[in-house]
């Protein structure tokens, strides 16, 4: 197995004439030893099924191709899903452990086989949503790893009461523990994005309940949020049919109507939810 070098990154895209779109986060990791130190931050096994979001060239396919017993990669751009399993057929002897599928990880409902790990390098305007459909859809994903940008970053791995804390930090939380797990250097990329990126964690374990509870939770979650800095009766006010009726809901439910939705963590929203679904 080799990995994909600067050079070979670059001969790639003038071989498929590719010019790197800033919409799909076309920005190719061009160090490979950044690609196996990902694959290692993630968990990867010789008994995972490896999910990858947007291989790109393949810098990151190749590393996960290593380590995993099989690899899942979906790509939307068809120039990029096309070359892949020749990239990995060059690269590899083991090119046949690679499935590509040329979609949008945002429309994308089973996979073929089922995916344990999950390792993606993530664009800003589709980072936050393609994270949380793949931990609604896919069951199976156990742990895994993404790329995204610092501030997106942030947000998902920050906790109640701090000032990234918000809609991707709660929903995150539904399914998975999430932290922080390290930055990465623009240097790594090409082309080199004007904007910081950092790796963030997840562990999967229990939900807090069934799907009708999250509905509930998550629609709360977003009245909690739409206005930063409202007493939670004021934010819920519309859902429960005015502050004074909002209130008695959520002393009822055991929180603080004064409070803030920032000041809330999962369980704390699942208790206004649940007492919602109960009354």
């Amino acid at each position: 197995m080799t990995l994909l070098g600067a050079a070979e990154i670059r001969a790639l895209a003038e071989k498929l004439d590719l010019k790197p779109a800033k919409a799909l986060g076309q920005n190719f990791v061009i160090d490979a030893n950044v690609c196996r130190k990902i694959v290692r931050t993630a968990g990867v096994t010789a008994g995972d099924v490896a999910l990858e979001i947007g291989p790109g060239l393949g810098s990151l396919t190749l590393a996960l191709m290593e380590e995993a017993t099989s690899v899942i990669a979906v790509e939307i751009d068809s120039r990029l899903a096309n070359q892949l399993p020749i990239t990995a057929a060059l690269h590899s002897d083991r090119s046949e452990i690679l499935t590509v599928i040329n979609q949008d990880a945002l429309q994308v409902k089973s996979l073929p086989g089922e995916p344990t790990v999950l390792v993606a390098n993530l664009p800003y305007n589709v980072s936050v949503p393609v994270f949380l459909h793949l931990l609604e859809i896919l069951p199976t994903l156990r742990s895994g790893v993404v790329m995204v940008q610092a501030e997106v970053a942030d947000r998902l791995a920050a906790k109640p009461n701090t000032k990234e804390y918000g809609i991707p930090s709660v929903k995150a939380a539904w399914w998975a523990d999430v932290t922080g797990a390290g930055s990465v250097s623009r240097s790594i990329f090409w082309p080199a994005p004007n904007v910081d990126s950092k790796l963030v964690g997840f562990k999967r374990r229990a939900t807090p309940g069934d799907e009708k509870l999250r509905k509930e939770v998550f629609t709360i979650i977003d009245l909690a949020f739409a206005q930063r800095r409202k007493m939670l009766r004021a934010a819920l006010s519309s859902r429960y049919g005015g502050s004074a009726a909002a209130e008695a809901h959520l002393i009822a439910a055991g929180i603080d109507p004064t409070l803030r939705g920032e000041s809330l963590d999962i369980h704390g929203f699942c208790k206004i939810a649940q007492q919602g679904l109960e009354s």
